[in-house]
């Protein structure tokens, strides 16, 4: 793999979409080759798998549902994020294998020993790792205005989840980001757009391949 993975993660409003499409946006401009995707989904299996994990309302139990995100990842992962790395490109993504673990290992499952375990021995199947992730952060308070102000009518599962299960996950990007402390870079993603967006420039610029 010759190119630049690059990963955004963190809660819900933290403002990873925006933040990623920005960042395509600038990169491309600068004549950067870049694909701009999400998970889960990115293919269209993939986002088949999405929408029955967000919106779908069937119940998985929890290993279900993490083999779900696992074998949706892994599609993703050989048809789109393998090749465009494999030629040299960069890939952005809206969250990754530190969002299942976050979501589905702290969040739903408190940090069940065996649930982590679980997502580590499937994460090393998973044959790339994000050159470097962006772990936004914002206050509850923050987030919390921001999605109330989407409008979008839609709702996923986890967005619907209470602020106990909300707190697990914050932890759980917590703990994830101070054991990779060299692939996570932290930010502070409560200021304004363009502030947070320069802040993530300013990190990957000297990792870029010439144009």
């Amino acid at each position: 793999m010759t190119g630049l993975f690059i990963t955004l993660e963190g809660g819900e409003g933290a403002g990873k979409s925006t933040q990623a499409r920005l960042l395509a946006e600038c990169l491309r401009a600068q004549g950067h080759d870049v694909d701009l995707t999400r998970e889960p989904g990115g293919t269209p299996g993939a986002e088949a798998l999405r929408e029955l994990l967000l919106f779908g309302g069937y119940g998985l139990s929890a290993r279900a549902e993490v083999m779900a995100h696992f074998a949706a990842r892994t599609d993703h992962v050989e048809q789109r994020i393998a090749p465009m790395l494999a030629r040299g490109g960069v890939v952005i993504c809206d969250r990754f294998t530190d969002s299942t673990e976050a979501y589905q290992g702290y969040g739903l499952s408190h940090g069940d020993p065996a649930m982590l375990g679980l997502i580590a021995t499937l994460r090393g199947l998973i044959p790339v790792v994000p050159d470097l992730t962006f772990m936004l952060e914002v206050p509850p308070a923050v987030a919390q205005a921001r999605l109330a102000g989407r409008g979008d009518g839609r709702t996923d599962r986890y967005e619907a989840e209470g602020a106990a299960f909300h707190a697990r996950v914050a932890g759980g990007f917590d703990a994830i980001a101070r054991r990779d402390a060299t692939r996570c870079r932290r930010i502070d993603a409560s200021g304004t757009t363009q502030d947070v967006q320069q802040a993530l420039r300013d990190i990957v610029t000297p990792l870029l391949p010439h144009a």
